[in-house]
């Protein structure tokens, strides 16, 4: 019985004529049910034999095994009245092939080795473990078994070596992956090289990879070529992935759906559009969009690509209902700040993984919606169980930062010390950039402090922080000691280091800093010519910032020209100012705060025919300011202000005691106050 038509056949035949079948002639049926997912059928066959043997318990705990309803297996498996070697292993295969049942798998294999010889463990079992191991990382645990299966004799096969290259592999021990490897002895067999290579590409070896590719070239099979192919992908080696992928043609390789994945996976990494519809051609041709992979690859591609339209066009043909593809078109939508499609396709999925959920909060914080990301976070504890991945909480954390919520940064810093989430080096460089973006500088220096693996980017935060709070000489302090302490710095610390040096007007200082950029190789940025034309103009050295401008080897953009223009008012420079106007309004001559930045220089000079120019100028474009706005986090919300608007709740409340804290300030006398708030 071949076919399950045959079995449907047979098994009619058996029940018609009344015939009891033979008990082999059963456990070939449960076999051939279970093989097709049909669980009940296998059962009540099970359950309607009038004799059994060790053959049929196996088949029947196979059956819930491949189901993955392991606390049925567990049951049977108990209730077996004769165990063998296969029910034992049958039963440990389901444990280390499931998540959860890890210990389940651990307290059975101890008990494994207490049986009598006819049922002990064998290689089977201990190939079984060591994928266990590499599963969880543990090392300790597999050398214990690697010394096991020596002193047994069961480390000669290719499968047991095999299993063992990819145990150290995946524990981070390439090192003794290759010395299994290398004391094979006889032969070099195909199963132990596609081990051997796949754990090169693990730890970045490519070249050593492709050596053991090229060696013995007729025993590779489609599984080499995919895991040298996966492996450039993985490495971003993209080119090379495709570049391999052409000689696998000429060898008339036959590629199959892995091929197709990581070709997919290239495509995206070198975000190439057009090499992604040439695979999306080979799929459709070769009708291999029905594989979740294949097509959860392809709407990858499109949105990594930014091409969200053929992404929907995909995801329509091919990847509509697929959970994969779902998960893509979501962190393509978010990437680009869609949120309210992004929501749609969330909503859409009955079970979300920890891929939607980051993506989710990514896209709210990069769309500046900070309050969706505090509402997200407030449903991802009502409901998910699990420990959150770091990555949300980063994005929590920016979005308070971006609001400078300190109340709730406080919270979410809570929540992460009570769960116990591992605080690794960005979630605690997001801790202390929240604090300092808040108006907490201390406590950010707290936990600066409390940091034995400090990093570059902990010392931009901090350095940064202290520049942004008017703490200058803290400013300048940390960056000295981050050289002292041998760290690199980049250009994000040369901005924050020189913005330090502007506020308090330090030219000597900054010159000398930015001078030393080129001795880390770093080339000055936009942000780092306009902080030396700020601080020559608050230093009141125009000239400095004149002569500063002629150097700059790229064209002037807006910000620098913006920055040029402040230090001109500062100065009361309307003659440098006027010739920076042109340029300044050729570039963004869209930006209404640009002609107010430029009507107010001349305001300040009391130059009141060039200020209406401009504002004439700004009139006729039909240009407009957007309004200014400040926010306040109170009693679990924000509330926006925006300049001139009244439309709050709280409104005459506010506006009241904005009266009443003025007047305090201006010590005007209290029965004044009254009247006008009266009015």
């Amino acid at each position: 019985m071949r076919s399950i038509k045959d079995g449907f056949r047979f098994h009619a035949h058996v029940v018609k004529n009344g015939i009891t079948p033979t008990i082999f002639t059963f456990n070939q049926l449960i076999n051939l049910y279970s093989k097709h997912g049909l669980l009940a059928e296998a059962r009540n066959l099970f359950d309607e034999m009038p004799e059994r043997n060790v053959f049929s318990w196996n088949a029947i705990l196979w059956a819930y095994i491949k189901n993955q309803n392991l606390k049925q297996a567990r049951g049977l498996f108990d209730s077996a009245p004769s165990k063998d070697l296969v029910t034992y292993n049958s039963m440990l295969s389901g444990y280390t092939n499931t998540a959860g049942f890890e210990t389940d798998a651990l307290k059975l294999f101890m008990k494994m080795q207490s049986l009598n010889d006819e049922t002990r463990i064998d290689e089977f079992s201990l190939t079984r473990m060591l994928n266990l191991s590499a599963k969880l990382s543990m090392e300790s645990y597999g050398k214990q078994l690697h010394s096991f299966m020596v002193k047994t004799a069961n480390n000669l096969s290719e499968f047991a070596v095999s299993s063992l290259i990819d145990m150290y592999s995946k524990c981070g021990c390439f090192r003794e992956a290759y010395q299994v490897f290398d004391g094979c002895a006889g032969e070099l067999d195909l199963v132990s090289k596609n081990a051997i290579m796949a754990a090169c590409c693990r730890e970045g070896e490519l070249e050593m990879g492709m050596n053991l590719f090229w060696r013995d070239l007729e025993l590779n099979d489609v599984v080499s070529w995919n895991t040298l192919i996966s492996g450039y992908v993985q490495n971003c080696c993209e080119e090379e992935a495709l570049e391999l992928f052409a000689h696998m043609k000429e060898n008339k390789v036959r590629w199959n759906e892995h091929t197709i994945a990581s070709l997919l996976s290239a495509c995206a990494g070198l975000r190439s559009l057009k090499l992604g519809k040439e695979v999306h051609g080979w799929v459709l041709k070769h009708d291999l969009g029905s594989n979740p992979f294949i097509s959860s690859g392809l709407v990858d591609v499109c949105c990594k690509c930014g091409n969200m339209k053929y992404a929907e066009l995909v995801y329509a043909t091919i990847g509509t209902g697929n959970a994969f593809s779902v998960t893509s078109m979501i962190v393509g939508h978010s990437s680009q700040g869609n949120m309210v499609d992004a929501r749609r396709l969330f909503d859409s999925l009955i079970e979300k993984n920890s891929i939607v959920w980051t993506a989710l909060f990514s896209g709210y914080v990069k769309s500046q919606q900070c309050e969706a990301v505090l509402e997200l976070f407030s449903e991802f504890r009502v409901k998910e169980a699990t420990v959150p991945d770091p990555l949300i909480v980063i994005s929590v954390l920016g979005a308070c930062a971006m609001q400078a919520a300190l109340n709730p940064g406080k919270q979410i810093h809570a929540y992460v010390l009570r769960i116990g989430i591992e605080r690794d080096e960005k979630l605690v460089s997001a801790m202390v950039d929240m604090y300092s973006k808040s108006g907490n500088i201390k406590y950010a220096e707290k936990i600066f402090r409390r940091v034995s693996n400090t990093d570059a980017v902990l010392y931009n935060i901090m350095i940064a922080g202290y520049a942004h709070h008017g703490h200058e000489n803290q400013a300048i302090q940390k960056f000295e000691e981050m050289l002292e302490r041998g760290f690199r710095p980049d250009a994000i610390t040369f901005v924050a280091i020189l913005s330090a040096c502007r506020h308090c007007g330090l030219v000597e200082l900054g010159e000398k800093y930015f001078a030393s950029m080129k001795n880390y190789n770093i080339l000055p940025e936009i942000d780092h010519y306009a902080c030396m034309i700020d601080l020559y103009g608050r230093a009141n050295q125009l000239e400095k910032a004149v002569a500063f401008m002629k150097r700059i080897p790229i064209e002037p953009d807006a910000v620098i020209l913006g920055a040029f223009l402040n230090a001109c008012r500062i100065n009361r420079n309307t003659k440098l100012a006027k010739e920076a106007e042109e340029k300044l309004l050729r570039i963004e001559g869209d930006n209404g705060a640009r002609y107010v930045q430029l009507a107010n220089v001349y305001a300040a000079e009391g130059k009141w025919v060039e200020m209406g120019r401009i504002r004439r100028k700004m009139k006729e474009n039909e240009i407009k300011k957007f309004a200014g706005c400040s926010w306040v986090y109170v009693e679990n919300r924000v509330h926006i202000f925006t300049s001139g608007d009244s439309s709050h709740s709280s409104a005459e409340a506010i506006y009241s005691m904005l009266l009443i804290l003025t007047a305090e300030l201006n010590d005007t006398a209290p029965v004044e106050i009254k009247t006008r708030i009266g009015r």
